[in-house]
């Protein structure tokens, strides 16, 4: 059973001097709650602050963009200057831009005047900052709508009051994009496990298939006779990309090549460490890229060797559905969707000699690659498809706004 936690007018940071003095000098019109939306579709505002791009934001868009199929009236509110918002229009997602990408009176007021514009039924936030920004704004309307908390990765929250409040009093219910997470929120931070629900990112199946690998490498210019290992991943440093460079030099008896697809912060670090290894002919950059569909394909092997901050994410679950032999770590909630030995290879995270030889037994042994890949696109397509994630969230949603 879904469980909310009701408004509470008590609460300490409520009943704070700066906070009831501006609201002594708010009009007491704009006190007032907006008529919310009573059609038969959800009006869903999203809120994002972060300015980075990867598999946080993608969630987003993609599921916004889902339940607009479905009916629903959803937006998304973000700063100007983000790439999600930039993005919102290509995925068909209406944005509005608002100072909301660091915590300010500006950017609380401007998302407040928002939510009584837009009369939202649920306000539905990603990052910290957005989150809250909204849990504030909140205060300041007579009756707000609910505030749902998606929890995308695995950093820690920190164990203080201010953060208790956020989530277990300003906040009716917490998505976490796994069940280790949720875990995590209830055993390490005392969160109520009946107000966290867990609820993985979903694929379209449609876009990520098994295709014809020398068919894709020649439509991509790739060499047929090459061996390809590949990453999907934003270039951050916990997502491994350093450590699979060094064990990729490990490799013997396969002319390999390594593809790393995405962008981010440590793209210089990366062109750097492999131009100081000798590997610039071995290791190709491929920058971000909108048809990850069209290269897994090429892929002999797909790797994410993440040692942090993991919920189930994106490129593995598409790389799953593309039927790939993988090989990954056991962080955050990646051994909900891959069993070690039964769906994928798992070593520790920075264990780049148990990486090494994981790949170097998937190159040596085909036979045991294609078991995997077929037993990996098989859990996808029962348990991570894009629909399966709409129906849950759209389920939460109701719910959420009938309890409020």
């Amino acid at each position: 059973m879904l469980v909310t936690k009701p408004r509470q007018h008590s609460d300490v940071l409520l009943a704070s001097p700066a906070l009831s003095a501006l609201k002594r000098h708010l009009p007491e019109a704009e006190m007032d709650a907006p008529t919310y939306h009573g059609g038969r579709g959800l009006r869903i505002l999203h809120t994002e602050a972060s300015c980075g791009w990867g598999g946080q934001e993608i969630r987003i868009l993609e599921e916004a963009r889902g339940l607009i199929a479905r009916g629903h009236e959803i937006s998304l509110a973000c700063p100007p200057e983000a790439r999600i918002f930039s993005e919102a229009g290509r995925h068909g997602v209406p944005a509005i831009a608002l100072p909301i990408g660091r915590k300010s009176l500006r950017g609380l007021f401007a998302l407040r005047r928002h939510i009584l514009r837009s009369r939202p039924d649920v306000i539905n936030t990603h990052s910290s900052t957005d989150t809250w920004l909204a849990a504030l704004a909140r205060l300041f309307i007579s009756a707000p709508p609910p505030l749902v908390r998606t929890r995308h990765i695995s950093a820690p929250i920190p164990c203080n009051a201010a953060s208790r409040w956020l989530y277990t009093r300003a906040t009716a219910h917490i998505v976490t994009t796994g069940e280790r997470l949720r875990e995590t929120l209830i055993r390490e931070n005392g969160y109520p496990g009946e107000m966290i629900t867990s609820i993985p990112t979903g694929i379209d199946p449609q876009r990520f298939h098994p295709g014809d690998r020398l068919a894709a490498r020649r439509g991509l210019g790739l060499d047929p006779d090459l061996r390809y290992v590949g990453i999907v991943a934003t270039l951050r440093s916990w997502k491994g990309h350093h450590h699979l460079i060094d064990a990729c030099r490990q490799i013997v008896g396969h002319d390999w090549r390594l593809l790393i697809i995405g962008d981010g912060p440590r793209w210089d670090y990366l062109r750097e460490m492999v131009v100081r290894l000798g590997l610039d002919e071995r290791v190709r950059f491929l920058g971000q890229r909108e048809d990850p569909e069209c290269w897994l394909p090429a892929f002999d092997l797909f790797c994410l060797p993440s040692y942090a901050n993991e919920g189930v994410p994106q490129a593995l679950l598409q790389a799953m559905l593309a039927g790939l032999p993988i090989v990954t770590t056991p962080v955050g909630s990646i051994t909900e969707a891959v069993q070690h030995g039964k769906s994928a290879l798992i070593v520790a995270a920075g264990d780049i000699t148990a990486l090494a030889q994981a790949i170097q037994r998937l190159l040596d042994n085909p036979g045991l690659g294609r078991h995997l890949g077929e037993a990996a696109r098989s859990t996808a397509l029962a348990r991570h498809t894009r629909e399966a994630m709409l129906d849950a969230m759209q389920r939460l949603f109701e719910l959420v706004i009938r309890a409020h």
